[in-house]
């Protein structure tokens, strides 16, 4: 992912209501922890790579095992050097109570893949090198692999949920590249996944209920010092589901981590999600004013491993979305 430049703004304060009580919900950060560890212990998921490969079977594996109807969507799209790149997207499907099976779901969604060149090293030899990529992008699909987990043991399930794992989020054009410019060359997963689902909604019949409600991307969730401003396409296309996530975190006292700024637009996988799809979705993203490239110190290098994840930042995070989703 990336952001373009824009002013940012404090987001006005809310007036003041009377608020009921969050229900609590259940959410282990460490066994999130274990789901991230697991995906890097395969190495660096760079697609066409066999820690991707077998990074698919580990995942697929493990959420068919907690109770999810698992499919691997596959295609090809073209990459940012004009040649075409095979993808394969997990979409896993947690279904509801039988009284609430026919009700729009709720879409939950992270990248897997990580990123071929470490980019923003300073050091040019380390550039070309595959990173880890535990915080971008294993953070996220740990969160949910845990939310797969939690939603397994919940005695009543009032809203489908739908888990979407993109892939190739991170295929965008290097900072090294030269050649020609192409537009649209990150999220390519998202991409895909994005218009093959308008492409399927040309065969419903006219009038059918709505495929999905709204939708939550997580991206570089696990740092201990992670910071979520309002990111501004989640503000311009889901703008009442922002209020409703960071309203339900500072219920449950992570005010400080769901913070009120507005962020940059960011382009990452919400954005298609957002704009081909038709599906309003809140990118949920460490985001740090005032660096040079808006993230965090390790974003794009080798030094995105297990120590920047926490295990105490994973569980705010998911039990935010757990109060979201049974909400």
């Amino acid at each position: 992912m990336f952001f373009c430049v824009l002013l940012m703004a404090g987001c006005g304060a809310a007036p003041k209501t009377k608020t009921k009580a969050v229900p609590e919900v259940a959410f282990s950060g460490d066994s999130a922890y274990r789901y991230v560890a697991e995906q890097v212990a395969y190495g660096a998921r760079v697609p066409g790579m066999d820690a991707h490969h077998d990074c698919v079977q580990y995942i697929g594996r493990t959420l068919q095992r907690l109770g999810a109807q698992v499919e691997i969507q596959t295609g090809e799209v073209m990459r940012y050097d004009g040649e075409w790149q095979h993808v394969a997207n997990i979409c896993a499907y947690l279904a509801a109570d039988s009284a609430y099976a026919q009700e729009p779901a709720i879409l939950l969604c992270a990248h897997y893949d990580s990123r071929p060149w470490a980019d923003q090293e300073e050091d040019y030899t380390q550039r070309t090198i595959p990173i880890l990529g535990a915080n971008d992008g294993a953070s996220g699909v740990g969160v949910l692999m845990e939310v797969a987990r939690q939603w397994s043991m919940l005695a009543e399930r009032k809203q489908p949920v739908q888990i979407v794992l993109f892939d190739c989020e991170d295929m965008g054009t290097p900072a090294f590249y030269t050649g020609k410019q192409r537009e649209h060359t990150w999220c390519l997963g998202a991409q895909l996944w994005a218009k093959t689902l308008v492409e399927s909604r040309k065969s419903k019949v006219e009038g059918t209920k709505a495929d999905y409600r709204f939708g939550i991307l997580l991206d570089m969730v696990g740092d201990p010092n992670a910071s979520f401003p309002r990111e501004y396409y989640s503000e311009r296309y889901a703008g009442k589901y922002v209020d409703k996530i960071w309203k339900a975190a500072e219920q449950l006292g992570y005010g400080h981590r769901f913070v009120n700024t507005q962020a940059y637009p960011i382009t990452d996988d919400h954005y298609y999600v957002n704009t081909l799809a038709g599906v309003p979705c809140v990118d949920i993203i460490h985001y740090v004013p005032g660096s040079e490239t808006g993230f965090a110190w390790w974003w794009h290098t080798q030094r995105d491993d297990m120590s920047n994840i926490s295990p105490n930042t994973l569980q705010e995070v998911g039990k935010v979305i757990m109060t979201v989703i049974k909400e």
